[in-house]
């Protein structure tokens, strides 16, 4: 018995949902956002939330279940607060700016890096060393942020580059003389 896919996902005020032709639409202050339905589960909207069951007693719906509810919980989430994930960069020289609707990176390359802002999603800086990524969808927030942080992941030794606000790097003694 999956402990997440018991709790229904309740709905806040000024927001709602509905289930049509095979698709959860949630629509709230932040915009609207969809999901497309498994058959393994039977999802219904009623009482000011929506429940997700597993529809027949196989291995893998039960497997689906707290997956399914923790996307339905995420889409609500996204159209009542959004979402957002801070990178802090680390190095000499190492830099971030948004202009627009792209982010300039210097990375220490011999040339910058320029990455598109996809749609939905809003970059800031509020400094050199800091992006701000914001949006209704946690999938592409997440993807976005991973995406950037590939060009300088944070190395062991001296800890420089890009990494989540939070994140503990392990760091590495030196060579020994």
């Amino acid at each position: 018995m999956s402990r997440i896919g018991k709790k229904p996902v309740a709905i806040p005020g000024g927001v709602t949902a509905t289930i049509d032709n095979g698709t959860l639409s949630v629509k709230g202050p932040k915009g609207t956002l969809s999901l497309g339905l498994s058959d393994l589960i039977d999802y219904k909207v009623e009482d000011g939330a929506i429940s997700v069951k597993p529809a027949n007693d196989t291995r893998q719906a039960r497997a689906f279940w707290g997956m399914q509810r923790t996307l339905v919980s995420n889409l609500v989430e996204g159209v009542t607060d959004g979402f957002t994930k801070v990178l802090v960069i680390k190095g000499v020289g190492y830099r971030a700016n948004a202009q627009g609707r792209n982010l300039k990176l210097q990375l220490g390359y011999s040339h910058d890096v320029d990455l598109p802002v996809p749609e939905g999603l809003e970059v800031k800086t509020p400094d050199q060393t800091t992006i701000e990524i914001s949006g209704i969808d946690k999938q592409a927030v997440g993807q976005f942020a991973a995406e950037i942080r590939r060009w300088r992941k944070p190395e062991p030794y001296k800890g420089k580059g890009i990494a989540y606000r939070g994140e503990y790097i392990f760091r590495k003694e030196g060579k020994k003389r």
